[in-house]
């Protein structure tokens, strides 16, 4: 059982404003595994008047000092490997092996990447009759999800500490635990008590306020397009800035001269990574009419490579939903989709053997059109849906017919359909055969997927102002 009931308010550990815990339930037990506090108003604003107060320090510290943090933080995380790796297991339902390869490593690869990133980073610029400043947007708020809990969490903290801006974590209150480990890591990096505060507690309360609250200059969130509303309206009150990631639909354009098994292999990978629980995932699936019959049997052969089951066992790809709520929701997505759609696999219930955890059938549907209800929301679960196309244009009508554009994906060989398909998908990341992920690339979205970009350059950009000086001593 972990139990941490404090919160970490200007460089140190203490206890909240009132005694009140939440659960965190271990989603493969359906088990409490630990509580945390639940975060009051008061908590909040203790932790932005400590940022607040840190700011002078960290706006005006060097880059050679950030860059130094964000070493420390990266040794730090290193060392605490096995620790991360078990407890993203326990919160999140994570299989061992993806709690490594992937949660862990993305965490670890946004803290190197900011480093490396500021080292030719400028903060300002000559630009002739005019100079450019680069400074700390100020005091600004972190509210992450709940089916990432170190990626999310790295890449706005580092950006945030290159930038110099002081951060206030609200984690998502289900998968708490990897984020409070963070903040043990950054409290030995050396960096400015204050420049880090992390308060534990429910969205509706801790973000809520940190939405709203005057003396927040920034608020930088990933989660439900409902709730990034709800951010925006809080913003507005005083005009702070906000960058929203939100949710997906995303595309996947198999062409005509694509090898089957890859592309079928790739679509499978999709929706059981993090048991779909991903929200740059590619649950459409654009095919070509011919090849229909071909890639409906090469999805269900690439399924077998990608059992369910217990995430603490050798050989698991893919563990249970995060919670009971989550699971409810994605079956009735599954009930829709059978009124919808033809069902290749899958269906509802828990798969065969498994009846403790939030497991749920990994599930394929086919004959599916894409004005209906599981090709256009996102089901955020083992589910994807495979639609037919005549050419490439009527695929890139299909995958732009959404109200989502985060991610696009493309698999096949002939360059030029590559570079057309890249080019006209409306989506703010594209990735071509599966390619390896680029942690300087900028990651965010079109239309209602978000505002802002993350990850590198892009990332520290989105806590800066830009200031203009106009008879700059030295100017050319």
């Amino acid at each position: 059982m972990r139990h941490q009931v404090k919160q970490y308010i200007n460089g140190e550990w203490g206890e909240s404003t009132d005694a009140a815990t939440l659960d965190v339930i271990n989603p493969a037990t359906e088990e409490v595994m630990g509580k945390i506090s639940a975060g009051t108003v008061a908590d909040t604003d203790k932790a932005v008047a400590a940022a607040k107060s840190a700011f002078p320090t960290l706006a005006n510290s060097t880059k050679a000092e950030r860059i130094k943090w964000l070493k420390q933080i990266v040794v730090g995380y290193e060392a605490r490997k096995d620790e991360l790796i078990q407890v993203m297991t326990e919160e999140l339902g994570s299989p061992l092996s993806i709690s490594e390869q992937v949660h862990y490593q993305m965490g670890l690869g946004h803290f190197k990447q900011a480093a490396e990133s500021l080292e030719s980073f400028s903060f300002e610029e000559d630009r002739g009759g005019h100079t450019v400043l680069k400074e700390s947007v100020g005091v600004s708020a972190l509210i992450t999800p709940w089916n990432f809990p170190t990626n999310q969490t790295s890449t706005k903290i580092a950006s945030a500490i290159a930038a110099g801006s002081p951060v206030i974590l609200n984690p998502a209150s289900m998968t708490p635990f990897a984020a409070m480990i963070l903040a043990e890591i950054i409290d030995e990096s050396g960096l400015p008590d204050g420049a880090f505060n992390l308060v534990t507690g429910s969205g509706s309360v801790v973000g809520d306020r940190l939405s709203r609250h005057p003396d927040i200059d920034f608020v930088s969130f990933t989660g439900s397009g409902e709730t990034g509303k709800k951010i925006m309206q809080n913003g507005a009150e005083t005009i702070k800035r906000v960058a929203l990631e939100l949710g997906g639909k995303s595309p996947l354009i198999v062409l005509d001269d694509a090898d089957v098994n890859k592309a079928a292999k790739a679509a499978a990978g999709h929706i059981m990574n993090n048991s779909g629980q991903v929200c740059s995932a590619a649950t459409r699936v654009l095919i070509p009419q011919a090849m229909k019959d071909s890639f409906e049997a090469a999805i269900l052969d690439a399924l077998k490579e990608f059992p369910v089951g217990d995430p603490q066992k050798d050989g698991i790809a893919t563990g249970p939903l995060v919670s009971k709520d989550q699971w409810d929701t994605v079956q009735s997505y599954i009930e829709k989709g059978k009124e919808e759609a033809t069902l290749l696999t899958g269906g509802t219930g828990k798969p065969e053997g498994l009846t403790t955890g939030y497991y749920a059938k990994p599930t394929v549907f086919t004959d599916v059109s894409n004005d209906t209800v599981i090709a256009q929301e996102e089901i955020f679960g083992p589910v994807t849906t495979i639609l037919t196309y005549e050419d490439l244009d009527h695929a890139l009508e299909l995958a732009n017919d959404t109200i989502y554009g985060l991610a696009g994906y493309i698999v096949g060989n002939d360059p030029e359909k590559l570079r057309y398909a890249a080019a006209n998908i409306r989506s703010g990341r594209i990735k071509i055969n599966d390619t390896k992920t680029d942690f300087n690339g900028p990651f965010g979205g079109y239309k209602q997927s978000g505002i802002g970009r993350e990850w590198g350059d892009y990332g520290i950009e989105e806590y800066l102002e830009i200031k203009s000086v106009h008879g700059m001593p030295g100017e050319s």
